[in-house]
């Protein structure tokens, strides 16, 4: 938790069942005090990852084209 800034307890709790529903993630309780919760990434999110990492290089390379299309959007739709 003290990884993740800006995020509810509650936020982050929903989003960790959905991914481990969805079979993405891992979840094993450790019965000690304080209780102690692990997470681990499977097998179908690794394969998945696989899939989405070249979008999200292509997005981060030209992030600065798509701030460029914003402006001038904007700039466009300002003036009219």
């Amino acid at each position: 938790m003290e990884r993740v800034e800006g995020v509810s307890q509650k936020s982050l709790t929903k989003v960790l069942r959905q991914l481990e529903r969805d079979g993405l993630i891992t979840r094993v309780v450790f019965a000690e005090v304080p209780p102690r919760v692990e997470y681990a990434i499977t097998e179908l999110a690794l394969e998945m990852l696989e899939l989405v990492h070249p979008l999200w290089r292509w997005a981060a390379t030209n992030v600065a084209k798509f701030q460029a299309a914003h402006a001038g959007y904007d700039l466009w739709h300002e003036a009219a």
